[in-house]
């Protein structure tokens, strides 16, 4: 009687295991990492789902297993993620922003790597002494030569309130992308005879206090480098910034739904879509020939109409609407 009572234990033991038998050796995995939880960089995750849909593999035809985790900011809970992924032997691994990219860079030189919302790799400083990226690393990246389009467009729009037109910042000085941002802003402001003010932020915690400080400072406009913890607390700032009627400007055309007045810059949707071909492409040959690092091929001029109304400010033709 006893064994009658354990007996669907049993089974269903079996059954689950079998399941997990299947899955991983039948079907691929993709373990997706996300470093921080944000409504413009999840974005990026649903154009490289959707870019592998539409190459034919989806979970609900059940010839693929995305395995999804967000580190929600921490580096610790980040190391784990990559470190189950690795052990767990995923077929490939998805990662977006940098901090994710570099993290499995560090624990794999194996397993291929299909990064987004990730800079060129210079930039996040894993080449080798020759100058080389690792071999495992694919998918799609950005330079920096968009910004000077982006920040350029604010003195063509805005009128300083003084002599000269000072633009405030914030940035993170552990992430590569957003102190090389700056730099490469404050070389370009000077041909501009546009004055930068910019604060440092550590922590998306800090972003009120730091950015009213900011605000203190009788800044024009405040510019929304690309940076991982302004991403996280775009909508403070945002508060902050409307409530002193600064209109906030930026690189990152996901920004601009969230209520910024205008960018030029990556479409966020699309950036994951490049790369999930690429993955997609991986998974129906099990091949990375021909398979590289590309930069970002969709890039948007545009504009929120509610925040370009609220400040005044005419926009060229040639931007689109935000919807």
């Amino acid at each position: 009687m006893k064994f009658l009572r354990i007996l669907p234990i049993l089974l269903f033991t079996i059954i689950i295991a079998s399941c997990s038998s299947s899955t991983k050796n039948n079907v691929p995995v993709v373990g997706f990492i996300d470093a921080f939880e944000d409504a413009t960089i999840s974005q990026a995750k649903n154009g490289f789902i959707d870019a592998l849909k539409q190459n034919g593999f989806s979970e609900e035809k059940k010839n693929i297993k995305i395995e999804y985790r967000n580190a929600q900011g921490s580096i610790p809970t980040l190391t784990q993620i990559v470190n189950y992924f690795v052990s767990d032997k995923v077929d490939l691994l998805a990662t977006s922003t940098t901090l994710s990219t570099v993290a499995a860079i560090q624990k794999t030189k194996t397993i291929p790597i299909f990064q987004m919302v990730s800079p060129t790799p210079d930039r996040m400083k894993v080449t080798d002494a020759n100058g080389k990226a690792p071999a495992n690393l694919f998918g799609t990246m950005e330079e920096l030569n968009y910004i000077d389009t982006s920040f350029a467009i604010i003195p063509k729009l805005l009128k300083p309130k003084g002599a000269q037109l000072t633009i405030g910042m914030i940035y993170n000085q552990s992430e590569p992308q957003s102190a090389d941002a700056l730099q490469r802003i404050q070389g370009l402001a000077v041909k501009l005879n546009v004055k930068v003010i910019a604060l440092p932020l550590n922590s998306s915690a800090d972003a009120q206090l730091v950015t009213q400080a900011l605000l203190n400072k009788n800044i024009d406009a405040f510019f929304a480098n690309p940076d991982n913890t302004v991403f996280a607390a775009f909508e403070t700032i945002l508060k902050s910034c409307n409530e002193k009627n600064i209109p906030i400007f930026t690189s990152e055309a996901g920004l601009v739904q969230r209520g910024a007045v205008a960018a030029f810059g990556a479409d966020i949707y699309q950036w994951g879509y490049q790369s999930g071909l690429q993955a997609a492409q991986y998974l129906k040959t099990h091949k990375t020939d021909g398979l590289k690092l590309e930069m970002v091929k969709i890039r948007k001029r545009v504009y929120n109409a509610a925040a370009a109304k609220k400040y005044n400010i005419n926009i060229p033709a040639d931007f689109e609407a935000v919807k």
